[in-house]
C-alpha cells in the first residue's frame, strides 16, 4: 500500500513551465498551421470587443446629444452585426482546433503506450502501474486542455490587454493612468503564485497516481481483501490518501482564490478611482461624456481578460506539471534494439550456451553480491536440460537472461553460437519461446492468447485451426472445448475467470505452438493436479524432443522430462548431470528432490 510518496516522484522539478511546455513542439508542429489560423482569428474576435467602446463614444456624442433616432439606430445595428460577428469567429476558432488537438492527445498516448512496451523490464519493475497510467489518462487530458484554451487564450488576452491598455491612454492618459498603476503588484503577486502553485500541482498529480494504483491493486487483489477479511483496511488506506489529495486539492483552491481575488479586487479598485476622476472632469468640463462611457467601456471589456489570467496561469502550471510527469517516463531509454547479426542455421548444432554469465538488478546496492554469478552451462541442440534450486537460488532470473528480459552484467549467451546480444531484439525472441511462472492472459479470447506465441502474423482471430488445436492437445486445455464459445470465449481481465491450473495450460499452449528451436518454461506445471501434470508431461515430451529446451522445474516429475539436471545453488551451478547421478552424488539435491525447501546458499536471501 504506498503510503508514502512514489519513488520516481522526483524532488524537485527543474526548468522553467514555458521550456517544460515548448517541449510539446514536436506534437504541435503537424498543426501548427489551424492553430495559428485559430489564434489569430481568437485575436481578431477578442479585439472586436475593444470596437464596441469606441462605437458607443460615437453615439453618446454624436446621435444621442444632437437626439438623432436613426444615427441611434445605425449605431445598434453596427453593435449588432459586431456582435455576431465576434461569436461567429469564436466558433470558428473552436472547429479550427477541435480536431487537430485531439489527434495531438491520441499521438500524445500513443508514443507513451508504445514507449512503455519497449523500456526495459527493471524500468516496469520500479515504476508503479497507477503512476504510468495516470500519466497516459489524466495528464494527457490536462495537456489537450492547454492546447485547446489556455495556450490560445494567453495569447488572445495578453494582446487584447496591451491593445486596450493603448486604447485606454489614448482616449485620457491620466485615467489611463489610474488603471495601469495596479499592473505592477498584480505581477509580482502572479510571480509568486506560479511557484507555489506549480509545487501542489505537482504534489496533487502524483497523489492521483498513488491512488490509482491503490484502487487497481484493490480490483485485481479484491479475491485476496475478501478472503482475509482487509477490505475496513484497504478502505482505511484508501481514505488516508484519499485525504492527502484533498487537503493538496484545497491548498491549490486557496492559491487559486488568493490570486483571483487579486486580479479582481485590483482592477475594481483602479475602475472605481478612474468613476471618480472622470465624473470630475466630466462636470469641470475637461472630458465628454462619450469619452467618459468609451472609456468605462473599454475598461470594462479589458475585466474578463484580466481576471481569467488566473485560471489560464493555473491551467498552465498544471499542464507544465502534467507536462513533466509525461516526459519523466518517455524519457527512460528504450531497450535496444540488438545487434544485426542474422539468426544462427539450425545446422550449426551448438544449442544454448552460459559462458562465464553474471547477472545484478539495476537497483541493487552499489557493492552487493551478484544474483547469478560465473554461470558456465551448455544445453546442446536437441537437449532439455532441467535447473533446480532452492527458493531464491536464482532460477527465474537465468531463465529471463535467455530472450533479454534484463540484461547480462558479465558473460555471454548463445544460442547456436550466435551471442543473443548480437541479434535483434525481435528476431531473438521469435526464435525463443517462454512460459513464465505467473501465467497472464489479457482480456481476450483464448485463441488470440495462445496465438500470441505463434509471431504477429498469426496472433489475432477467434477461430480455431490446426496448429492451435495441436498446441491445446499438447497442453491437455480440452476444457477450451466446453467454454461457452470454444476458443473463441473472452477470458476476462488477466484471465480470472479460469482456474490458475486452466491459466497455466493456456501459457503452455502459447509457448509451444509455434514450434520453437528454443524453449524456456519456468515450472509451468506447478498448478496441476497430478493425474492433468502426467498428461501433460507425456505429450510434452514429443515437443522437447524437437526443441532445445532449458525447465525449471521443483518437482521430480518436471525433472524426468530432461536430459540432464542442473543444480543452482547461491546463485551458481554447482553441480550438473542426469537425475540418477545428482541423486548419488549430491546430498542438496536429494535434500530438493525429496520434498526440502533446499540449502539456499550464502546468496540465497534476497534473489529474484
Amino acid at each position: 500500500m504506498p503510503s508514502t510518496p512514489s519513488p520516481v516522484e522526483p524532488v524537485d522539478t527543474p526548468g522553467s513551465p514555458v521550456r517544460t511546455l515548448l517541449r510539446l513542439w514536436p506534437y504541435v508542429r503537424p498543426v501548427r498551421a489551424r492553430w495559428i489560423t485559430a489564434a489569430v482569428v481568437a485575436v481578431i474576435a477578442s479585439c472586436m470587443s475593444l470596437v464596441f467602446p469606441v462605437v458607443l463614444k460615437w453615439m453618446v456624442d454624436g446621435p444621442i446629444t444632437d437626439q438623432d433616432q436613426a444615427g441611434v439606430w445605425l449605431g445598434a445595428l453596427l453593435l449588432f452585426v459586431l456582435g455576431i460577428a465576434e461569436a461567429l469567429l469564436f466558433g470558428f476558432r473552436r472547429w479550427l482546433v477541435a480536431r487537430p488537438l485531439a489527434g495531438v492527445e491520441a499521438a500524445m498516448r500513443a508514443d507513451l503506450y508504445r514507449h512503455l512496451q519497449r523500456v526495459p523490464v527493471a524500468f516496469h519493475d520500479r515504476w508503479p502501474s497507477g503512476q504510468l497510467l495516470s500519466r497516459g489518462t489524466t495528464d494527457l487530458s490536462v495537456i489537450r486542455m492547454f492546447f485547446a484554451f489556455p495556450l490560445t487564450f494567453l495569447l488572445v488576452n495578453g494582446v487584447t490587454i496591451l491593445a486596450g491598455f493603448g486604447l485606454l491612454l489614448a482616449q485620457d492618459w491620466t485615467l489611463g493612468l489610474v488603471l495601469v498603476l495596479p499592473a505592477v503588484p498584480m505581477v509580482l503577486i502572479c510571480y509568486r503564485f506560479e511557484g507555489k502553485y506549480s509545487a501542489a500541482a505537482r504534489t496533487s498529480q502524483d497523489q492521483v497516481g498513488d491512488l490509482t494504483t491503490v484502487v487497481e491493486e484493490s480490483v485485481l487483489g479484491v479475491r485476496v481483501i475478501k478472503g482475509f477479511g482487509r477490505h475496513r483496511s484497504q478502505a482505511r488506506a484508501f481514505r488516508e490518501l484519499s485525504g492527502r489529495l484533498r487537503g493538496t486539492e484545497l491548498t491549490k483552491a486557496r492559491l487559486l482564490a488568493t490570486l483571483l481575488g487579486t486580479l479582481t479586487v485590483f482592477p475594481e479598485i483602479a475602475l472605481g478611482a478612474a468613476l471618480v476622476v472622470g465624473t470630475v472632469q466630466v462636470a469641470d468640463g475637461q472630458l465628454s461624456a462619450g469619452t467618459l462611457v468609451a472609456f468605462l467601456s473599454t475598461a470594462l471589456a479589458l475585466r474578463w481578460p484580466i481576471e481569467s489570467m488566473g485560471y489560464l496561469l493555473a491551467m498552465s502550471q498544471e499542464a507544465a506539471t502534467a507536462t513533466r510527469r509525461y516526459f519523466e517516463a518517455m524519457d527512460e531509454p528504450e531497450e535496444d534494439s540488438g545487434g544485426t547479426a542474422a539468426v544462427p542455421d539450425p545446422g550449426s548444432g551448438d544449442g544454448m550456451r552460459f559462458t562465464g554469465v553474471e547477472f545484478r538488478y539495476p537497483d541493487a546496492p552499489p557493492g552487493s553480491t551478484a544474483v547469478l554469478e560465473r554461470i558456465d552451462l551448455h544445453v546442446r541442440q536437441g537437449e532439455t536440460m532441467a535447473v533446480v534450486g532452492a527458493t531464491g537460488s536464482g532460477k527465474t532470473t537465468l531463465t529471463a537472461l535467455v530472450p533479454r528480459l534484463h540484461e547480462l552484467t558479465g558473460g555471454r549467451i548463445t544460442l547456436d553460437g550466435q551471442d543473443i546480444t548480437a541479434m535483434d531484439r525481435a528476431e531473438l525472441r521469435a526464435l525463443v519461446s517462454v512460459a513464465f511462472e505467473e501465467p497472464t492472459l489479457f482480456s481476450a479470447s483464448v485463441a488470440e492468447n495462445v496465438r500470441m506465441g505463434a509471431g504477429p502474423d498469426t496472433a489475432a482471430g477467434p477461430g480455431a485451426d490446426p496448429a492451435l488445436t495441436r498446441a491445446l492437445g499438447i497442453a491437455q486445455a480440452g476444457f477450451v472445448a466446453e467454454l461457452p464459445d470454444g476458443p473463441a470465449t473472452e477470458v476476462g481481465e488477466q484471465g480470472l475467470s479460469l482456474s490458475g491450473g486452466q491459466r497455466q495450460r493456456l501459457a503452455l499452449a502459447r509457448a509451444v505452438i509455434g514450434g520453437p528451436r528454443f524453449l524456456v518454461l519456468d515450472d509451468p506445471l506447478s498448478a496441476l493436479d497430478v493425474h492433468t501434470e502426467a498428461a501433460v508431461e507425456a505429450a510434452l515430451r514429443e515437443v522437447l524432443g524437437r526443441t532445445t529446451a532449458l525447465v525449471v522445474a521443483h518437482r521430480p516429475s518436471t525433472v524426468l522430462l530432461a536430459d540432464r539436471v542442473a543444480l543452482l545453488s547461491g546463485g551458481r551451478v554447482t553441480a550438473v548431470g542426469t537425475h540418477q547421478e545428482l541423486l548419488r552424488e549430491s546430498a542438496e539435491y536429494r535434500h530438493l528432490m525429496s520434498g526440502g525447501d533446499g540449502l539456499a546458499g550464502p546468496k540465497g536471501d534476497g534473489t529474484r
